[in-house]
């Protein structure tokens, strides 16, 4: 599982959005193929969108009510594995440790009372993996043409990529199409509040975990189902199984949809 660590203070009052732009940032280069990209942000929307040729546009626009937009810091750190740019937020007092900018899945940052808000577009060519993580906002991945991955706490995700994905929310739906469905390890779509709706492959194959406690569940796939089968349970093989799949949420539907 990815870690998170977020002081409670780092949410926002619930329908407040920062007001005008207060200061932007661009960052321009290039991956090879098979290389990721990492966005890490806290409080802010991250939108990202395929684009054709090999160069990479990441532009970060900070907004806020009341705090100092400079006090956020926008980094950018290389590795063997690709990119990561990160809003760096300042590090509290009592804080455990410096919140920082590292590359992979682990991600911690924790704010006091900073209401400081970066909204990332980001322009990715095909091939080049996407990794997108904020905590309030939501995420967008349109288009993509490599593996993604999307997570979030307040803010739904979409996301739609000729390769596959994995989803993560608390309080949003997630709506993702995945071009491909031959991955190794488990894939993960999970929320509390909102549904997900998945659109695979026609040939897509899998052994199948999904729950929801106040939704339905509704599949496009022959199942063949493996012990207890119920309209909010579902455990079972679709095709020739192999890789896994697991779904839950507790408010709202879970729905497989065939590709068209």
């Amino acid at each position: 599982m990815r870690a998170i660590s977020l002081a409670a203070s780092v949410l926002l009052a619930a329908g407040v959005r920062p007001v005008a732009a207060q200061g932007e940032f661009h960052w321009s280069g290039r991956l090879a193929s098979g290389k990721r990209l990492e966005i890490k942000g806290v409080n802010g929307d991250i939108h990202a969108v395929g684009v054709a040729g090999g160069q990479i546009d990441v532009t970060g626009t900070k907004h806020a009510r009341r705090s100092d937009p400079a006090s956020v810091e926008i980094k950018v750190v290389e590795s063997n594995d690709g990119v990561t740019i990160c809003a760096v937020y300042p590090t509290p007092r009592h804080a455990r440790q410096d919140n920082e900018c590292t590359p992979g899945d682990h991600w911690s940052s924790s704010t006091e009372d900073n209401d400081v808000a970066v909204d990332f577009e980001v322009r990715v060519p095909a091939g080049v993996k996407f990794y997108g993580h904020t905590v309030n906002g939501e995420v967008e991945a349109e288009h993509l043409g490599a593996d993604v991955w999307a997570y979030t706490v307040n803010g739904s995700v979409r996301v739609s990529t000729t390769g596959y994905a994995e989803a993560t929310t608390v309080n949003g739906s997630i709506a993702a199409a995945l071009g491909r469905a031959d991955w190794s390890d488990e894939l993960e779509f999970r929320t509390v509040n909102g549904g997900i709706t998945l659109d695979l492959p026609a040939t897509f194959s899998a052994e199948i975990r999904a729950e929801t406690v106040n939704g339905d569940l509704v599949t496009d796939f022959p199942l063949t189902v493996t012990g207890k089968f119920g309209p909010r349970h579902m455990h079972g093989t679709i095709g020739n199984g192999g890789r896994q799949l697991s779904l839950t949420t507790v408010n709202g539907s879970i729905r497989l949809r065939k590709a068209t």
